[in-house]
């Protein structure tokens, strides 16, 4: 379960962006954060996993026997956490030269040791697990291909997999279909859906279509504070005080 609590952050020049965000996430939700450009959703995941330190609050996963502290947490300490924390970012961020499966492997470089890493690589055990994954999303076949071949829809399919090799406590998944045609962004949504089943999963999205067709809850951000928390169904009045009249406007016209 993820837990965030009053979580604040300011911009560099101090205006406030994050004011008091608080929600809870729990396995077997896809919540599905949403909200106008600027407005600091990508912000709060990495804050969530660590890569920014919020200047309030608290964010604390308990991944069953363990519960953990994010915020607050340096060096070698956050670097085990966020071993524990998939994230799956907008561009997949994989290394164009390796191979698939050898990105997939990368999901636990910061679970072994400098030595092996260096020396020895992974164990035929970890690459079996690799390749599970791999299956689970499709492209098994895909894995002794370089990365730099691939499709857009592919290599966020191998962020995919990377990312449930690390066996996550939580699935952060920051605009992971925004560079994305329409066919292969239901093929992610359509592998990311289902693994709400064994972990929570927080997503940022632009288009309210597609939380209320994959997610299974909805969190709108507005002017620093959680506006809306509820259906991903979201009726035209809920979407304004989301997005503006306007903008609701055009969000409800095109769907």
């Amino acid at each position: 379960m993820l837990s965030v609590q009053n979580v604040a952050k300011r911009l560099p020049d101090g205006r406030p962006l994050l004011k008091d965000i608080s929600f809870e996430a729990k396995k077997g939700e896809f919540i599905g954060i949403l909200g106008e450009s600027g407005v600091g959703k990508t912000v709060l995941l990495r804050c969530i996993n660590g890569l920014t330190a919020p200047d309030s609050g608290d964010v604390v996963i308990n991944g069953g026997d363990t519960v953990i502290k994010v915020n607050g947490k340096r060096g070698q300490e956050l670097r085990v956490i966020q071993q524990r924390i998939g994230m799956i970012f907008q561009g997949s961020i994989l290394v164009k030269r390796l191979s698939v499966l050898e990105n997939v492997l990368t999901g636990r470089l910061g679970r072994i040791s400098t030595l092996r890493s260096l020396l020895y690589g992974f164990t035929e055990d970890e690459m079996t697990v690799a390749l599970e994954q791999l299956e689970r999303v499709g492209i098994k076949n895909l894995a002794h291909r370089r990365a730099e071949t691939l499709s857009g829809g592919e290599m966020q399919r191998v962020a995919i997999a990377r990312a449930l090799f690390q066996e996550p406590y939580l699935l952060l998944a920051d605009e992971p279909v925004a560079n994305l045609d329409p066919k292969n962004t239901e093929v992610v949504m359509d592998y990311l859906k289902p693994l709400a089943k064994e972990v929570a999963i927080v997503g940022v999205f632009h288009a309210p279509e597609l939380v209320s067709k994959y997610c299974t809850r909805a969190i709108g951000i507005r002017d620093g504070v959680v506006c809306y928390d509820g259906s991903p169904f979201i009726s035209p009045s809920k979407l304004e005080d989301i997005y503006g009249t306007e903008r609701a406007v055009c969000i409800t016209s095109v769907a």
